[in-house]
């Protein structure tokens, strides 16, 4: 778990550094195979959505986690990062709204990091 929380805050910084807006995280341990946590959020136009992912990836390969696939980079619609126990979508803001993952998985709980990224 420890090595899964160090995974979630280094990609839920690095969002917040490239100023990703509505950062959420879903605990999806026992609703879904694919991941322990969901990592949501949006930004307000491609580049923005292209620097948050690069961000993300570069970060969490300093700090030696593997990043297993980025996904819809290149459109900057919404951009999947698989880091493993952590996937991050980010969204672009018109997108975001439409898929509604918040919504989608709304029996999973939420993990409250926005006090551990003021820090």
């Amino acid at each position: 778990m420890l090595k899964d929380n160090e995974l979630l805050m280094t990609a839920a910084k690095a969002a917040d550094d490239k100023r990703a807006e509505d950062i959420m995280v879903l605990d999806m341990r026992g609703i879904s195979l694919v991941a322990d946590y969901f990592l949501i959020c949006h930004g307000n136009s491609d580049k923005q959505v292209q620097a948050i992912a690069r961000e993300m990836k570069e970060k969490a390969q300093e700090k030696g986690f593997d990043v297993k696939h980025l996904e819809g980079f290149d459109e900057a619609k919404w951009v999947l990062v698989d880091l493993g126990d952590v996937v991050a979508h980010i969204f672009h803001r018109d997108e975001r709204s439409y898929y509604n993952l918040e919504r989608l998985w709304g029996d999973a709980p939420l993990v409250p990091i926005l006090e551990e990224l003021e820090q």
